[in-house]
């Protein structure tokens, strides 16, 4: 499928200096903002606490934040999920000294049990306080335990927990809404008894909690860039055997080209760096260098045909080429990445948000990075306008 009647006649090298001004600015521009404002790093990098919590009513942002601030985490970073308005991710980081390493995890605990303890209503704390449980909160080896302690068997005990634990997951929104609803479960009456008189309903329930220790997230940081510097050599190695030693070398510098312009589209836009960014950004190499190979292929068969033209013209011929497929395969990818960012939701954001920015700049560099490098080589540094010549 062709966008163009006939194969344009473009002259992109023309242009190429302005496109290395271009991108010079906006490298220059993140390393600005790497130095004065630095990545916001996600939990995944510094340690911490994620909370995905529901509420039984929808609730603002700005009604989560004011509760946590009870505790002191009024700076923890808090996420709507969906459009209902009662569901949020909340996000602290939480540093431990290295010497209490061993205690780690109980602070981590401890600071969901604090974050829990703040989002509850006077009335669900005094309950708690004197001694009832919250079947919207409780854990099921918890639950469990409360049985026992009540004097119900332990089969009795262990099977009454598993179905009230399994009663609010299977619940669309998570928590236990009326005390009616366990009539469904045909639970013992014994174990009936102490639910009506010992339990009640809180107004939200954490769907999951995930901890990230310090020592796990500064481990992440080194294999993240050790990733990436393999991931560079690799695709060398490949398209240095593949066509030419200058091809590789052009392709990596145009990858590193596009992992820069990334990471100072994060910086600027302060988006959150976590494990999906991470992933975002090196599907995006790959995305990249794909473009990248078929314009090479085709720059290899037209040196062989246009024998008597300089690197410029037939590097513009093969870009002109292969145009019309370059264009359809970045827009349908676009297309399809958008409709993440827009639809997704808010899991995916990050994610599709840096695979835009990673769409766009991948179709640029492919032309004015990989193939400007090219003929930047050929005459720069070879002195002499055959040198592009492939295997």
């Amino acid at each position: 499928m062709g966008i163009f009647n006939k194969v344009p006649e473009f002259r992109f090298m023309n242009k190429r200096f302005i496109a290395f001004a271009l991108s010079a600015l906006v490298i220059a521009v993140g390393v600005f903002g790497f130095f004065t404002k630095g990545f916001n790093l996600g939990i995944d990098f510094t340690g911490g606490t994620m909370i995905e919590v529901a509420f039984r009513e929808p609730t603002r942002v700005g009604e989560v934040r004011e509760q946590l601030s009870r505790v002191g985490m009024a700076g923890a970073t808090i996420q709507a999920v969906g459009s209902e308005g009662n569901k949020f991710f909340i996000k602290t980081l939480t540093l431990v000294d290295e010497a209490e390493m061993d205690k780690k995890l109980d602070a981590l605990d401890q600071v969901a049990n604090s974050i829990r303890r703040s989002l509850m209503s006077p009335d669900d704390l005094a309950a708690l306080d004197a001694g009832r449980i919250d079947l919207n909160n409780i854990a099921e080896k918890a639950l469990d335990d409360f049985f026992v302690s009540q004097g119900i068997p332990d089969d009795d005990s262990k099977e009454a927990a598993a179905a009230l634990i399994e009663l609010r997951k299977d619940s669309e929104s998570g928590l236990i809404t009326d005390m009616s609803e366990l009539d469904a479960l045909d639970l013992k009456q014994r174990v009936m008894t102490q639910l009506q008189e010992k339990a009640f309903l809180g107004d939200f329930t954490f769907l999951s909690v995930e901890n990230v220790g310090a020592q796990v997230g500064k481990d992440l940081r080194s294999k993240t860039i050790l990733a990436t510097v393999w991931v560079l050599l690799g695709m060398l190695v490949y398209i240095g055997f593949r066509f030419k030693f200058i091809y590789g070398l052009a392709a990596v510098i145009t990858l590193l080209h596009d992992v820069l312009v990334c990471l100072a589209a994060i910086i600027f836009f302060q988006i959150e760096m976590s494990l999906p960014v991470v992933a975002a950004v090196l599907t995006i190499v790959g995305y990249s260098l794909n473009d990248t190979i078929v314009i090479f292929d085709r720059v290899r068969d037209n040196v062989k045909t246009m024998r008597r033209h300089g690197a410029a013209e037939i590097i513009d011929s093969s870009i002109n080429q292969t145009l019309s497929r370059t264009l359809v395969t970045s827009l349908t990818t676009l297309i399809a990445v958008l409709a993440l960012f827009f639809l997704g939701g808010e899991v995916i954001h990050t994610f599709s948000a840096v695979l835009i920015v990673g769409v766009i700049v991948g179709t640029y560099s492919s032309v004015f990075q990989s193939c400007a490098w090219l003929v930047t080589w050929e005459r720069f540094f070879l002195g002499r306008k055959k040198k592009i010549t492939a295997k």
